[in-house]
C-alpha cells in the first residue's frame, strides 16, 4: 500500500473539475428549495471513470478525488444565510474576497475541528455512517481490476450519472429556456371563504432530492405541508375579508408569507434546539476527546500510516491563520459602517469568537448527526437558526450599549453582521457535517488520514471560489426572495432561497423588536407536540417516525417545491416494496443494494442536470439583459401563444405534466433495471 499513488497532481485537478460542477449544481438546488445533496457518491463514480483511462490509478487516489468534490460541494450550504445580506438591502452583490474569504477560512476550520475526533466517532465508534460506507462500497467495488463484474456496474453508474444529467438538462431547457412546459400547475378552489388548493411541482431535481431523503422525511414533509394548506391557508383566509374578484393564488401566498411560514420558522427553531440538547452527551464526549488527542499527539513516524492524522502542531498553526483571516475578513466588513475603531474591534472580537466557539461546538454535533444520519439528513438549517438568534441577541446587547441601533442605517448593520457571522458558523458546521463521513469512507479503503485532510482543506478553497460569482450570476438572472435586482423580472423564476430568508427575518424581527411572535409561538407549540409524539414512537420500536425539522420544512416551503419531494420520496418507498415482494431476503438486500444504488446515481444525474442548465440559462439572461435584450431570451412563449391563444398556459401544464409523469415511470423502470441485469 506504500507505493500507491494517494495525493496527486492529476487526481487534485480532477477534484478541482467535479467541485466546480457541484458546487454550482448546489448552490442552484439550495436556494431554489432550500435542500444541498451530498456529492461523494457521484463524485468517486466520475473519479474511477476518468482516472481509469490513466496508468497506475489506486483506490486511494479516487478516494482523494471524491474527498476534495464532496467537500466542496457541501460548503456550499453557506447560501442557507448569505443572500440575506442582499434581502436587507445592505449589499448590492456578492463581495468576491469577503464571501470567499469566509467561506474558506470557515470550511477549514470544520475540517480541523473535526480531526480530533476522528478517533472517537470514527475509528472507535459504532456509527453507521451511511452515506461514507456507500462510497467506500463503491470505491471498493468500482477499482478492483481482477472483477470484470464490478468493473462493469462502475460503467454503468457513470451511464446512469450522464442518464439522468441529459435528461433533466433537457427537461430544464425546455422549462425555462425555451417556456414550452410549466414547472408545476395547481387548482385553487374555495369552501365558503376558505382557500384551497391541489399542487403539483415538476422539478426532476426536487424529485430525486425526493428519493434520497426517503419515504420517512417525505412523509414528514406532506405533513408540514397538510397542515399549513389543509389548515392553516383555510383558516386563516375565513378570518380575513378579501374580494370575490380577487386572484385566490395571490390571497393564500400573500397569508402563507405574512402569517404561516412564521409558523413553520417556530417549528424549525424548536426542533433545531431539540436536536442540539439531545446531541448535548455526544459533543460532550467529542470535546474531551478532541483535548485528550491534542495532549498526546505523538510523532507520525512512529504510527502506522493509517492512523496518522495532521499533527498538532500544524493544526494550531492553520487555525491560528483561519483565525487571522477572520479577524480581518470582519473587520473589513464592520469598517464600512463609520463606527469608532473601539466600536468596531469590539463587534468584531464577538463575531470572531462567536464564530470560533460556536463552530468548535457545533462540529461534534454535526460530526455525530452525519455519522447517525448521514451528512444530506443532518439539521444544519436548525443550527443556523440558532446561530442567528443567538449572535443577533448579542449584538442587540452590544449595539444598545454603544447606541448602534437608533437609526434604520444602524439596526440594517447589526442585521448584516449577524448574518454575516452566521455564514462563518454554517461554514464550520457544514464541513464538520461531511468531513467525518468521508473520513469513514477513508478508514475503510485503508487511506492516509493526514492526506485526506489536506484534501478536505484544498476542497474548501476550490469551492470558496466557485461560491461568490455563481451566486452574482443567479441573483442577477433570477433574483431572491425580497431582493429582486429589476423592477421587470419574472416573479416565477424568482429563487426562494428559503434558509436566508428565514434567518434574515428572524435577524431583522430582533433588531426591531418586531418578529411575528404569535405564529412563531404557535410554531414553537405545534413543535413540541411533534417531538412528543416522535418520541412515543420511538420508544414503541415504532419504524415509522416524524422528524420536527421535516414537517417545519413542509410548513416552510411553498407547495409546488414540496409536492416533488414527496413524491420522490413514495418512489423510494415503491422501489424497495417491489424489490422486496419475495420472501429470498438475502438475495432480496442483494438486490436492493444494487437497485438503489443505481437509483442514486440516476437522481445526481437528474439534479446535476437540471442544476447546472439552470446556472447556464443564468449566464445566457445576465448576457442578454446586459446587451439590451430582455430576461427571457430564448422563449417561445410569443410564438406559441399566437397558435394556442388563451389556452397557452393550459397547454404548458399538460405537457409539463406529461413528461414528469413519463420520467417517473422511466426513473422506476431503469432502478430495477439492476436485478434484470444482475440475475
Amino acid at each position: 500500500m506504500n507505493n500507491l499513488r494517494e495525493l496527486t497532481l492529476r487526481g487534485m485537478i480532477l477534484g478541482a473539475f467535479i467541485t466546480v460542477i457541484f458546487t454550482a449544481s448546489n448552490v442552484y438546488l439550495g436556494l431554489k428549495v432550500g435542500l444541498t445533496f451530498s456529492s461523494a457518491i457521484p463524485a468517486a463514480v466520475i473519479s474511477m471513470a476518468v482516472l481509469r483511462f490513466f496508468s497506475g490509478s489506486t483506490i486511494l487516489e479516487n478516494n482523494m478525488v471524491q474527498t476534495q468534490a464532496s467537500a466542496a460541494g457541501t460548503l456550499s450550504s453557506i447560501i442557507f444565510v448569505l443572500p440575506g445580506l442582499l434581502m436587507i438591502g445592505y449589499w448590492q452583490s456578492f463581495s468576491f474576497w469577503l464571501t470567499l474569504l469566509v467561506c474558506a477560512a470557515g470550511g477549514m476550520l470544520g475540517v480541523l475541528f473535526s480531526i480530533p475526533l476522528r478517533q472517537v466517532m470514527v475509528v472507535k465508534s459504532t456509527l453507521p455512517y451511511p452515506e461514507g460506507v456507500a462510497a467506500a462500497e463503491i470505491l471498493k467495488a468500482g477499482c478492483d481490476s481482477d472483477n470484470p463484474e464490478e468493473t462493469k456496474a462502475n460503467n454503468e453508474g457513470l451511464k446512469d450519472i450522464l442518464f439522468g444529467g441529459v435528461i433533466a438538462a433537457g427537461v430544464s431547457l425546455f422549462t425555462n429556456g425555451f417556456r414550452v412546459l410549466a414547472d408545476g400547475t395547481a387548482y385553487w378552489f374555495t369552501q365558503g371563504k376558505s382557500i384551497f388548493q391541489i399542487p403539483l411541482g415538476f422539478s426532476l431535481a426536487l424529485l430525486s432530492a425526493g428519493y434520497l431523503v426517503g419515504i420517512i422525511s417525505g412523509i414528514a414533509i406532506l405533513i408540514g405541508n397538510i397542515i399549513a394548506w389543509g389548515f392553516a391557508i383555510p383558516i386563516l383566509s375565513t378570518m380575513r375579508d378579501y374580494s370575490a374578484n380577487a386572484s385566490l393564488s395571490d390571497i393564500a401566498m400573500g397569508l402563507w408569507a405574512s402569517d404561516v411560514r412564521f409558523i413553520g420558522a417556530g417549528t424549525l427553531a424548536i426542533a433545531a434546539i431539540w436536536t442540539l440538547l439531545t446531541l448535548l452527551k455526544p459533543v460532550i464526549e467529542g470535546l474531551k476527546m478532541s483535548f485528550g488527542s491534542m495532549k498526546s499527539q505523538v510523532h507520525q513516524g512512529k504510527v502506522p500510516r493509517t492512523e496518522q492524522d495532521l499533527s498538532g502542531k500544524t493544526i494550531l498553526l492553520i487555525m491560528a491563520g483561519m483565525l487571522l483571516i477572520l479577524l480581518a475578513t470582519f473587520y473589513s466588513f464592520v469598517s464600512d459602517s463609520g463606527l469608532s475603531t473601539g466600536v468596531a474591534w469590539s463587534l468584531v472580537l464577538c463575531a470572531v469568537l462567536f464564530a470560533f466557539i460556536m463552530g468548535f461546538l457545533v462540529a461534534a454535533a454535526c460530526g455525530y448527526m452525519a455519522g447517525l444520519v448521514g451528512s444530506s439528513a443532518s439539521p444544519i438549517s436548525g443550527i443556523g437558526i440558532v446561530a442567528v438568534a443567538v449572535i443577533s441577541l448579542l449584538i442587540l446587547v452590544l449595539g444598545e450599549a454603544n447606541d448602534i441601533l437608533g437609526t434604520a442605517e444602524g439596526s440594517n448593520f447589526a442585521t448584516a453582521l449577524a448574518l454575516f457571522t452566521t455564514s462563518a458558523v454554517l461554514a464550520i458546521a457544514t464541513i464538520s457535517n461531511d468531513n467525518l463521513q468521508d473520513l469513514k469512507t477513508g478508514y475503510l479503503v485503508k487511506a492516509t488520514p493526514w492526506k485526506q485532510q489536506v484534501a478536505l482543506l484544498i476542497g474548501c478553497v476550490v469551492g470558496a471560489i466557485v461560491i461568490a460569482p455563481v451566486l452574482d450570476i443567479l441573483y442577477n438572472a433570477y433574483g431572491f426572495t425580497g431582493a429582486m435586482p429589476r423592477a421587470d423580472m419574472d416573479p416565477t423564476q424568482v429563487l426562494a432561497a428559503p434558509q436566508a430568508t428565514l434567518m434574515t427575518t428572524i435577524a431583522k424581527g430582533i433588531f426591531s423588536h418586531q418578529l411575528e411572535w404569535t405564529m412563531i409561538l404557535i410554531g414553537l407549540a405545534l413543535g413540541a407536540i411533534i417531538i412528543i409524539i416522535d418520541l412515543v414512537l420511538a420508544k414503541s420500536n415504532c419504524k415509522f417516525r416524524i422528524p420536527a425539522l421535516a414537517v417545519g420544512m413542509g410548513i416552510y416551503l411553498p407547495p409546488i417545491i414540496t409536492t416533488p419531494i414527496f413524491l420522490g420520496a413514495l418512489i423510494s418507498w415503491f422501489i424497495r416494496r417491489r424489490v422486496y415482494r419475495t420472501k429470498n431476503a438475502p438475495q432480496n438486500d442483494e438486490n436492493y443494494r444494487k437497485v438503489d444504488r443505481k437509483a442514486t446515481l440516476i437522481a445526481s444525474g437528474l439534479i446535476v442536470g437540471e442544476s447546472l442548465v439552470g446556472v447556464i440559462m443564468a449566464v445566457v439572461i445576465v448576457i442578454s439583459i446586459s446587451s439590451g435584450g430582455d430576461s427571457a431570451p430564448l422563449s417561445l412563449a410569443p410564438w406559441l401563444g399566437d397558435i394556442f391563444g388563451s389556452n397557452l398556459d393550459v397547454v404548458q401544464q399538460l405537457l409539463g405534466l406529461f413528461v414528469f409523469v413519463v420520467i417517473c415511470l422511466t426513473f422506476i423502470r431503469r432502478a430495477l433495471s439492476a436485478i434484470k441485469k444482475s440475475s
